[in-house]
């Protein structure tokens, strides 16, 4: 990228968005603008949304690498050229309007050449320090982060050991696979890779898509046949696209989903668990009889699911110990199914030997000699 060499203190100006929610604020990004965000330990889904959108830089109200662990987020930033104006302060979301033309000019934010802001200019170098130092210093976090999977599994134990009221979902699981995407870390290459394998055309998964997962679906051609979640990220479009809507309920009957399906007037589910919308995903399958759950961006880590600001992963823990017997990550799946023969491939391994034996067949001097009495006769 040409702008990954640009001076880390160039003078950068364009026209601000104002979001304190990323993901919202991505959707109406256009190339060359200001995002102006509110994000805490920037994490990298968030951050490659930024990039994609190609906006020519980020002002952060909050601080986008605490050092709490090594969230990679703002890396990516520093790495794509964009840059970044780090701990602005909170007063930065109202004193910039959205649509304003602002400048960034060092560590300063300008507003008709008044200075509205002061905060850190970050580079590839400074980021990579604290990364370095979060990464040397993470045993009290993991001490932590243990203690409260430890405790949540004390308290919400009964999602591997009870069986889940499964809402009556249009769709049949039993026997096939199911393709469950997240929009979480690489998962856009590994629906890639999953395509380009032939996989989704010869095995045709249930598609299962979770909140802005079923946007990645569509944007690869494929309509989602569920679609679960709290729907705070997913476009009209995805919900409008004949897909079941399954709403996460969580315990108690909150379902956070569920207003914006009435205000659409769509018919909708409700599936009331602990946990998050990734895991009952699975577990809607898994009750269902699925024969086999293949994974795409689903969280694991312990940097994975900081970056979502869960202080634990109790919930996620047990459902992978539930349906562990058929859960395949994506990414082993394309280096499996990679050695399996295609019909397609077979088919056109077929049509080249039978064009090779032709081509001999003209080139032989005993088969062409053949050819030539045969025709005689019809002379």
């Amino acid at each position: 990228m040409a702008r990954r060499h640009a001076s880390p203190t160039a003078l950068v100006s364009g026209t601000a968005r104002v979001d304190r929610r990323t993901k919202d604020l991505a959707k109406r990004l256009q190339p060359g603008e200001i995002a102006v965000i509110d994000h805490e330990d920037l994490d990298r889904v968030a951050a490659e949304t930024l990039i994609d959108a190609r906006v020519g830089a980020v002002v952060n109200a909050a601080v986008s690498i605490t050092g709490r662990y090594p969230n990679t987020g703002p890396l990516l930033v520093a790495e794509a050229g964009i840059p970044l104006l780090d701990g602005v302060g909170p007063a930065v979301m109202d004193d910039v309007v959205d649509g304003t033309q602002v400048s960034l000019d060092g560590d300063q934010l300008l507003v008709g050449g008044n200075v509205v802001a002061t905060g850190t200019r970050q580079s590839v170098l400074s980021v990579s320090d604290t990364i370095e130092s979060a990464r040397s210093s993470m045993g009290a976090e993991l001490e932590q982060f243990a203690a409260n999977t430890l405790e949540y599994i004390r308290t919400e134990g009964h999602l591997l050991l009870d069986e889940p009221a499964i809402p009556d979902v249009p769709v049949d699981f039993r026997g096939r696979h199911a393709l469950v995407v997240v929009r979480g870390v690489d998962y856009k290459r590994d629906l890639r890779v999953l395509r380009q394998s032939g996989y989704l055309g010869e095995m045709r998964p249930i598609l299962v898509g979770v909140d802005g997962g079923a946007d990645a679906l569509l944007e690869l051609g494929f309509a989602p046949d569920v679609i679960i979640g709290d729907f705070d990220s997913v476009s009209e479009r995805a919900l409008r696209s004949g897909a079941a809507l399954v709403v996460h309920a969580y315990p108690g009957g909150r379902a956070p989903g569920a207003a914006r399906l009435d205000g659409l007037g769509l018919d909708h589910v409700r599936f009331e668990l602990a946990g998050t919308s990734e895991d009952i995903a699975m577990l809607l399958a898994y009750e269902g009889g699925a024969e086999l759950i293949v994974a795409v961006g689903t969280h694991n880590s312990m940097v994975e699911f900081l970056d979502k600001g869960r202080a634990g992963m109790a919930s996620t823990f047990l459902v992978r110990l539930k349906v562990g017997p058929i859960l395949v990550d994506a990414k082993g799946v394309s280096r499996l199914y990679e050695n399996r023969v295609r019909k397609r491939d077979l088919l056109l391994l077929v049509v080249a030997a039978i064009i090779t034996l032709v081509l001999i067949a003209l080139v032989s001097d005993p088969i062409g000699v053949y050819l030539r009495g045969f025709r005689l006769p019809f002379r």
